[in-house]
C-alpha cells in the first residue's frame, strides 16, 4: 500500500483538477504563453481607420453626423480601397440629409461596404436578446451586413471568434470572415491567432482620411478597411491573451488576419490530451523505487519540458494547439508526492509551527509569557522584558505569580496560581481577560490586562498569556472621569455632579431634612468680558471660586453651573435657615473687598436665586430650575443680594408660557381685531384720522385689551407677524375710507421686532403696494424706550419717510433723554403722553412742560398730537398753547371700524365732524 501511496495521491490530485476546472484555466495560461513565445506579423492587407481621441477632438462631437461617414467612403473608395467594414451603429436614424448623403455614398462605392448587425442583451450577463441592431433598410439596400458580437470565454478573455450567427432566422457571417471571403454557416467558432502582432495591423487616423492627407490616403490602397472606435472614451474595448487590452475594431482585425493567413488554430483530440498522463502515470508505477527520487524528479521536469517545447513548435509551425495541461497537472503531483515521500512531513509541520511560533512571540507588540501546567514561566518575549524589567534567564523557571497578581494588596502578592482558571475558561475561543496588578522588576506595582489561553499539551494544559500594560489607559480614564465631574477650569463639581449629587441626597432624604441650593451668578459680567476679554474673564472665574473655598465648610458642594454661574448646596433639617444666611455672607463678602485679578483690584458683586427641597420641588432637575428663577428675579431687581424662590414666580412663567402658545393660535385663528380711536384737530373739531388699537377676542376670556397680552406678545415670536397683520388689516381700513371719500390718517404702532429688521422699509412699501393705501396718510407710532443705543433706527427711518409715511415719537415725555431725540431721529412728529395731559389744569409743572413741549416743536416743524383728553377744557386749553391735534376718550373711545363709520363718519360729505356738544 506505501508503494501505491503517490500514485495514488497524483490520482486524487487529477480528479480534483477536472472537478475543478483547474485544466481549462491551465490550458489558456499555457496557450497565452505559446502566443508570445513566436509572434508573427500581420499580412497589412487589412488595415484600420481609427475613430481616436485625435479625430473626436477634431470634429467636437459625438455621434458624428453621417455625412462625415459618407464622406470618408467616398475618400476611401477614391484611395483605392478594395473593400470598407465599419463597425459603427448605423441602426437607427438620424438627421434625414445626413442620410441622404451616407445613402448616396453607399451607392457610389458600389457595394464594396460592409455595415454591422449585432445583437443586444436585455440584462447584462443575462444572454438573453432583447432586440437585433440591423442597418437602416435604404443603408442595407446599398451595404453587406455581417455580425460584429464578439462573446469573451467565462474569465473575460476573448480567445474565440465565430464564421458568423443566426440572426432572425437568416446566417450572416461575421465581419472578419466576410473581409477574409471565407464563412461557413456549420463551422464552429475559430481560435485567434494572437501570435499575430496587434501592433504590426496597420493604423490610420480617421481624422488623417478625412483631411485628405497623402500619405494617409496612400496607405488605404488595395486594403480592406475596418472603421472603428479606438479611442477608450468609447468604451469599445477587450481582454486578449497576455493580459492586453484592445479594441473592437483590432479584434475583427486579428481574426481576418487569422483566416487570411491560414493561422486558424486546430486543438487536439481529447484521447491525445490524456494519453500523455496515463502513459506517464505507468511510467511511474513501473519504475517504482527502484529509481532514485533524484532521477524521478529529473525524468519528470524533462517530461513537461519536452511536452510543452514540441507544443509550442507545433503550434507555431502547423497551427495545431496541443493541450498539455493535464500532463502538467500530472507532473506537479508527482513531483509533490516524491517530496513528501522523502521528507517526514509531521516533523516539518512542527518545526515550521515552532519557528512560525518564535518568530510571532519575539516579535509581539505586547508581553507574551507561556507556563507549564504547574505555572512555571517557560517562553518569555522581548517585551515582557521591557514591561516586567526581568531578562529571560532571569524568570524562566520562576513561578507565574512572581509578575502579578490578582489585587494590588500585599497580602495577595505571590499567591496566585494558573491552576485557579477553570480549563474550559482557558480553553475558551479568545480565552480568559482579566485585569490583574503586575509588580516589575524594582518591585514598583502597575496596572495589567492579560489574556489567558489555554491547550492541551502532552504534559497537561500549558497556558500562553498576553500581558498588556495598561496605565496609560488608567491614567486617561481617570482623567476622562476627572473632567467629566468636575470644572476644568477652577476644579470644582460641574453641573453634572451637582445634579447627580441632588439626586442622590433627595432619593436618600428623611421627612425632615431639607436640602437648600444656592444658584450664584456674577453681575454685569458680560460687560465685563466686553471691556476686558476673555482670557480675563477666566482669571475673575478662577478668583470667585478661590473666594468661594472660604465657604466649604458651610455647604457639602460647591459647583460651577455655566459661565458666570456657581452652586452651593446645604443639607440637614435647618438647610433652609443656614442657606439664607449664607447667602448673605457669599454677597457681603464680594461686596465689601475687590478680587485680586492679576495684581487689579475688581470690583464683582454676585446675585443669589435660593430653593429649597422639599418646600419648592420635588425632584433635582425642579430645584435646580427653582433657583435659576430666583437667581433672574435677584438680577432683574435685587443685584448684590440673594432672593428666595416663591411658587408666584413659576405661575407667572407657566402663566406666560401657556398665554405665548394661545397667542400663536389665536393669530392662526384670527382672533385679533382692531378698534380706531379718533385723532380730531382741536381748533374746529375735525375728524382728522384714527389710531389703530388691537383688541383680542379670546374663546373664553371674551374681548382682551393690549394690557392683557401686548407685554409677552412683545417679545414671543408672534410679536413680527402679529404686528405685521396690525398693519396690513389698517392699511386696508384707510383704503376703504379713502375710497369713501374720506381723507383721515391711520396710525399704527410699531413692535420692537419689527425695528429690529433691517426688512422694515422694504416690508412697509410692500404693505402699501398690496393694500392701495396712501403713503401720505399712514403714521408709524414708536416709543421712545425702544430707540435707546439704536443707531440704526435713523437710517431706517429715513426709508420709511422716503416711502412718504410718517413717523411719530409716541408717549413723550416718559421715556430716556425725550429732547434729545427730537434733534437724533428724524421724526415728523411727536404725541403728549397722558400722565401729562390729564392733569394740565391743576399741575402747573404739567402745564409748563406741555406748554415747552409744544413750543419746540413748532420750533422745529414737528407736528403734536395730545393724548388722552377726557374734557372740553383741557381740549380748549391745548388748542390755545398752540396744539393743533389730540385724542382720548373726550372725543370717542377705541371702537370697531363698523361702529367709527356709523358714530362719527358723516357720510353726505368728505368732511367729517364729531357728533357732540362742543360747548362741552
Amino acid at each position: 500500500m506505501k508503494r501505491l501511496r503517490p500514485h495514488l495521491f497524483v490520482m486524487a490530485v487529477l480528479v480534483a483538477a477536472l472537478l475543478t476546472g483547474a485544466p481549462s484555466a491551465l490550458k489558456n495560461f499555457l496557450g497565452d504563453v505559446r502566443f508570445s513565445a513566436f509572434p508573427l506579423e500581420a499580412s497589412g492587407d487589412i488595415a484600420i481607420v481609427a475613430i481616436d481621441a485625435p479625430s473626436i477632438e477634431a470634429i467636437g462631437v459625438w455621434p458624428w453626423p453621417r455625412r462625415l461617414h459618407a464622406d470618408l467612403i467616398d475618400r476611401l473608395t477614391g484611395a483605392g480601397a478594395s473593400g470598407i467594414a465599419f463597425d459603427v451603429d448605423f441602426s437607427s436614424p438620424s438627421n434625414p440629409e445626413n442620410d441622404r448623403a451616407f445613402v448616396d455614398a453607399l451607392r457610389r462605392a458600389g457595394g464594396s461596404v460592409i455595415l454591422p448587425a449585432f445583437e443586444q442583451s436585455a440584462h447584462a450577463g443575462t444572454g438573453k436578446a432583447l432586440y437585433v441592431n440591423r442597418p437602416l433598410p435604404h443603408f442595407a439596400e446599398q451595404s453587406w451586413p455581417a455580425v460584429v458580437n464578439i462573446s469573451p470565454d467565462s474569465d473575460g478573455v476573448v480567445r474565440r471568434y465565430p464564421f458568423g450567427d443566426m440572426i432572425a432566422g437568416t446566417f450572416l457571417p461575421s465581419m472578419g470572415a466576410l473581409l477574409a471571403g471565407r464563412y461557413d454557416a456549420t463551422a464552429a467558432p475559430l481560435t485567434i491567432d494572437f501570435s499575430i502582432r496587434a501592433a504590426s495591423v496597420p493604423i490610420i487616423s480617421y481624422n488623417d482620411i478625412l483631411r485628405g492627407d497623402p500619405a494617409a490616403l496612400r496607405r488605404v490602397k488595395n486594403k480592406k478597411i475596418i472603421v472603428g472606435g479606438t479611442a477608450l472614451e468609447l468604451g469599445d474595448r477587450f481582454n486578449v491573451p497576455n493580459a492586453t487590452m484592445i479594441s473592437g475594431a483590432l479584434v475583427q482585425a486579428l481574426a481576418a488576419e487569422t483566416i487570411l493567413q491560414s493561422r486558424i488554430l486546430h486543438p487536439s483530440a481529447q484521447w491525445v490530451n490524456f494519453a500523455a498522463p496515463l502513459l506517464l502515470i505507468v511510467l511511474m508505477l513501473l519504475l517504482g523505487r527502484r529509481v532514485s527520487a533524484t532521477a524521478r524528479v529529473c525524468m519528470l521536469i524533462g517530461a513537461a519540458l519536452a511536452a510543452e517545447i514540441g507544443a509550442m513548435a507545433l503550434q507555431a509551425r502547423f497551427a495545431i494547439m496541443i493541450n498539455t495541461a493535464m500532463l502538467h497537472i500530472t507532473v506537479i503531483a508527482y513531483l509533490a508526492a516524491i517530496a513528501l515521500d522523502e521528507i517526514d512531513f509531521r516533523d516539518l509541520l512542527g518545526l515550521i509551527a515552532e519557528r512560525r511560533f518564535q518568530r510571532i512571540a519575539m516579535s509581539l507588540g505586547d508581553g507574551l509569557v507561556c507556563t507549564d501546567r504547574n505555572g512555571v514561566i517557560t517562553v518569555w518575549n522581548p517585551n515582557a522584558v521591557a514591561m516586567f524589567g526581568f531578562e529571560a534567564h532571569e524568570i524562566i523557571g520562576q513561578p507565574i505569580s512572581k509578575i502579578c497578581a490578582l489585587t494590588d494588596e500585599p497580602a495577595d502578592m505571590d499567591t496566585f496560581s494558573i491552576s485557579k482558571l477553570a480549563p474550559e475558561q482557558l480553553q475558551a475561543p479568545g480565552g480568559k481577560l482579566m485585569e490583574m496588578t503586575g509588580r516589575r522588576k524594582s518591585g514598583e506595582l502597575f496596572p495589567l490586562e492579560a489574556c489567558f489561553s489555554g491547550w492541551q499539551a502532552a504534559d497537561g494544559i500549558n497556558c500562553g498569556i498576553i500581558f498588556r500594560d495598561i496605565s496609560v489607559r488608567h491614567r486617561e480614564a481617570m482623567r476622562i472621569r476627572y473632567l467629566a465631574e468636575h470644572d476644568e477650569l477652577t476644579g470644582l463639581a460641574n453641573r453634572y455632579s451637582l445634579v447627580a449629587h441632588l439626586r442622590q441626597k433627595i432619593e436618600a432624604a428623611k421627612p425632615d431634612d431639607e436640602i437648600a441650593l444656592l444658584v450664584i451668578g456674577l453681575d454685569r459680567f458680560q460687560f465685563l468680558i466686553d471691556m476686558m476679554g476673555h482670557a480675563y474673564g477666566d482669571q475673575v472665574i478662577c478668583a470667585v471660586a478661590e473666594q468661594f473655598t472660604k465657604f466649604f465648610e458651610s455647604t457639602t458642594l460647591v459647583a460651577r453651573l455655566d459661565g458666570d454661574e456657581f452652586a452651593m448646596v446645604v443639607e440637614g433639617p435647618d438647610a433652609a435657615t443656614k442657606a439664607e444666611e449664607l447667602s448673605a455672607q457669599v454677597c457681603l463678602a464680594f461686596s465689601d473687598v475687590p478680587l485680586s485679578v492679576n495684581r487689579r483690584q475688581q470690583p464683582i458683586t454676585v446675585s443669589i436665586g435660593l430653593a429649597v427641597f422639599p418646600k419648592d420641588c420635588r425632584t433635582a432637575d425642579d430645584l435646580l430650575g427653582n433657583a435659576h428663577l430666583a437667581l433672574y428675579r435677584a438680577k432683574s431687581g435685587h443685584r448684590g443680594k440673594h432672593f428666595v424662590f416663591e411658587r408666584s414666580i413659576r405661575v407667572e412663567l407657566e402663566t406666560r408660557a401657556r398665554l405665548e402658545v394661545e397667542l400663536a393660535r389665536a393669530l392662526e385663528k384670527n382672533e385679533f381685531e382692531l378698534y380706531y380711536q379718533p385723532k380730531v384737530n382741536l381748533e374746529d373739531d375735525t375728524l382728522v384720522g384714527a389710531e389703530a388699537l388691537i383688541r383680542w377676542r379670546h374663546p373664553y376670556r371674551g374681548l382682551l385689551t393690549p394690557a392683557d397680552f401686548m407685554h409677552v406678545a412683545k417679545t414671543s415670536s408672534v410679536s413680527e407677524p402679529l404686528a405685521l397683520w396690525v398693519m396690513r388689516t389698517a392699511c386696508y381700513q384707510a383704503r376703504i375710507w379713502q375710497a369713501r371719500g374720506f381723507d383721515l390718517s391711520m396710525a399704527v404702532n410699531l413692535a420692537p421686532s419689527q425695528l429690529r429688521s433691517s426688512e422694515l422699509a422694504t416690508t412697509i412699501a410692500d404693505v402699501l403696494e398690496e393694500t392701495g393705501c396712501s403713503p401720505s396718510r399712514l403714521e408709524l407710532e414708536v416709543t421712545e424706550d425702544i430707540l435707546i443705543d439704536d443707531e440704526n433706527a435713523v437710517r431706517l427711518f429715513r426709508k420709511i419717510q422716503h416711502l412718504g409715511a410718517r413717523i411719530l415719537l409716541d408717549d413723550f415725555g416718559t421715556g430716556y433723554a425725550s429732547l434729545t431725540y427730537l434733534k437724533k431721529f428724524p421724526i415728523n412728529g411727536l404725541k403728549i403722553d397722558k400722565s401729562f395731559v390729564c392733569q394740565l389744569r391743576v399741575e402747573i409743572d404739567d402745564a409748563a412742560i406741555v406748554s415747552s413741549t409744544i413750543g419746540l416743536s413748532t420750533l422745529l416743524g414737528l407736528s403734536v398730537v395730545a393724548e388722552g383728553i377726557e374734557d372740553r377744557a383741557t381740549a380748549n386749553l391745548l388748542a390755545r398753547m398752540g396744539c393743533k391735534h389730540g385724542q382720548g376718550y373726550f372725543f370717542g373711545r377705541p371702537m370697531p371700524a363698523a361702529e367709527f363709520e356709523r358714530k362719527l363718519l358723516a357720510e353726505a360729505t368728505g368732511k367729517p365732524v364729531l357728533a357732540y356738544d362742543k360747548a362741552g
